[in-house]
């Protein structure tokens, strides 16, 4: 099925800005509450939200085999399970609905009254019931970076990283949509000099840069996914800001790897971008240092260049940005992600959640968490208010961007935003 929705020349009867993350090329997707306290699952054009529930109800998916209720839900977890020839069917039809050339819907008041919504009149959801969520550890420039902080420079890299996708798995009952805030976590950690742990905040909470991906059903018990079928059973992307403890990991990821340092909240962007829409902007991994095994070669550009951008902003001032890096860095592609989760036959669902681990580039600017940033808090990071970070503070708001751009057309995630309060105290 040809890919339609993605024609840059098409253009939209909606308002779309110059600079927007969501063009008619975009059409991503996302659950939200309408006005009348509806949940449903929508898209957005521009700054306009779509109820698709509304839109199948009132006939515009004819000749797409949907069910009446694939719309009608609180997840996208059903629609994603049905595949991605229905998923390109879909995004092709809302973009000739809405298509500048063709007037069926701008024409009808009464269907638009009931199909469209203002920003301010929405209010995003989790977008998927996460089942599972994996996190790997594959930019090869932060897992360098920690390694030299924390161990021999010479040696940074563990023997096994440049031959397999190093991945945990996380909490997904902690993931959460932009905009809800995070409590500073409490747990065990070794202060500097101490022989016996202490209990209490942690003194060194921290973001990580990272985008995950969202998958269909997958595969059976035993069954692996081959690399060169990875994709198909990806869906799409979103921002993540997988929050650390970095004082509390310290202490306890020897021997299993992290566990309260990481488990206390993951915050994602609400809309999924699907890999559908982002195949313009493919691009080749980084060229592996080692030889890779069979099961993790594959063919073709499986990277994709998408401009990322973090932001901190102090209560009551303005935004600073702290780190701009790019998701082509990633040593380990999704592709080769995948294919190793499944080698052993773990089955994979609709809705799991697979993150890339922090995003790093190059350059001191491009890193993707403040203990590089800031060297460990050797080098503190000036805001424009005159404060200074080594950390994140309470009341600091983290921001998150990311976008594609070629030839003159722009595809974005939106932002994930989260601000940090102090620790839980119930009243």
């Amino acid at each position: 099925m040809p890919l339609s929705a993605n024609n840059p020349d098409r253009t939209s009867w909606l308002h779309v800005d110059k600079n927007s993350d969501f063009p008619i090329q975009n059409i991503p997707f996302g659950v939200f509450l309408t006005r009348n306290d509806i949940i449903t699952i929508g898209t957005r054009i521009g700054d306009t939200a779509i109820d698709l529930g509304a839109l199948h109800q009132l006939g515009y998916f004819e000749g797409i085999p949907l069910t009446d209720d694939i719309f009608l839900q609180d997840t996208l977890n059903d629609f994603i399970a049905d595949g991605r020839k229905t998923w390109r069917a879909v995004r092709n039809r809302i973009a000739q609905v809405f298509d500048a050339e063709n007037d069926l819907l701008r024409n009808n008041t009464k269907h638009k009254e009931a199909i469209l919504f203002r920003l301010d009149e929405i209010e995003m959801q989790l977008p998927v019931q996460i089942g599972d969520y994996t996190d790997f550890y594959s930019s090869i420039e932060h897992a360098t970076n920690v390694g030299t902080m924390f161990r021999d420079p010479e040696n940074a890299l563990l023997p096994n990283w440049l031959h397999i996708p190093v991945g945990y798995h996380g909490r997904s009952s902690s993931i959460i949509p932009s905009g809800i805030p995070v409590h500073r976590p409490q747990g065990q950690t070794m202060p500097h000099g101490a022989k016996t742990p202490v209990f209490g905040p942690s003194k060194l909470v921290d973001f990580e840069l990272e985008m995950a991906f969202i998958t269909t059903d997958a595969n059976d018990l035993g069954e692996p996914i081959p690399i060169e079928e990875a994709e198909e059973y990806i869906f799409g992307l979103v921002l993540l800001n997988d929050w650390s403890a970095r004082d509390i990991q310290k202490w306890e990821y020897v021997p299993l790897g992290p566990f309260l340092a990481k488990s206390f909240a993951s915050s994602i962007s609400p809309w999924i971008v699907t890999l559908d829409a982002l195949e313009p902007y493919r691009v080749n991994s980084p060229k592996p240092i080692k030889p890779q095994l069979d099961y993790l070669q594959y063919k073709g550009k499986k990277s994709y260049d998408i401009h990322l951008e973090v932001s901190i902003q102090p209560k009551g001032a303005k935004e600073n940005v702290v780190s701009k890096s790019n998701f082509k860095y990633m040593y380990w592609n999704m592709a080769q992600q995948l294919a190793h989760h499944t080698v052993n036959g773990c089955p994979v669902n609709s809705g799991d959640m697979m993150g890339s681990g922090t995003i790093s580039g190059p350059t001191e600017n491009s890193y993707g968490s403040m203990l590089e940033l800031t060297w460990k808090g050797e080098k503190p990071l000036k805001m424009k208010d005159g404060s200074e970070r080594k950390f994140i503070n309470d009341y600091d708001t983290v921001i998150m961007r990311g976008h594609c751009e070629k030839d003159g057309t722009r595809i974005g995630f939106g932002e994930v935003s989260s601000k940090l309060l102090p620790i839980y105290n119930k009243k």
